[in-house]
């Protein structure tokens, strides 16, 4: 277990919940993806909060260390990805989420239990 990692992906997920990100699920993809070890995955109700989410999420990011590797979708606010290496954070508006369906995609991975 990589400490900072799962730092990092503790602090992403308190960072959407602190904006009020809908339905903040963690994917442990360790052994499942070389793409990352951890999927965040969020939503928001609207193109602002979207944003909203996905900014707090590059800050804290960035405050704990991260280098944020991409980020992508900022303006249309549909689907924000924040690549942070092996935490990658997935910002959806309500209505993409459940088009793309990533937990269902990645039904495989364990969903991280928060306290």
């Amino acid at each position: 277990m990589n400490l900072q990692i799962d730092t990092l992906m503790a602090a992403v997920v308190h960072a959407a919940e602190d904006k009020k990100g809908h339905n903040v699920v963690a994917l442990d993809l360790k052994g499942l993806s070389l793409v990352a070890d951890y999927f965040v995955i969020c939503s928001g109700n609207s193109d602002a909060q979207v944003q909203a989410i996905a900014t707090e999420i590059k800050k804290v990011a960035e405050q704990k260390g991260a280098v944020i590797r991409g980020m992508e979708g900022m303006n249309s606010a549909r689907w924000v990805l924040i690549d942070m290496g092996d935490v990658i954070a997935h910002v959806f508006h309500r209505e993409e989420r459940e088009f793309y369906s990533l937990e269902k995609l990645w039904s495989d991975a364990r969903e991280v239990e928060f306290t």
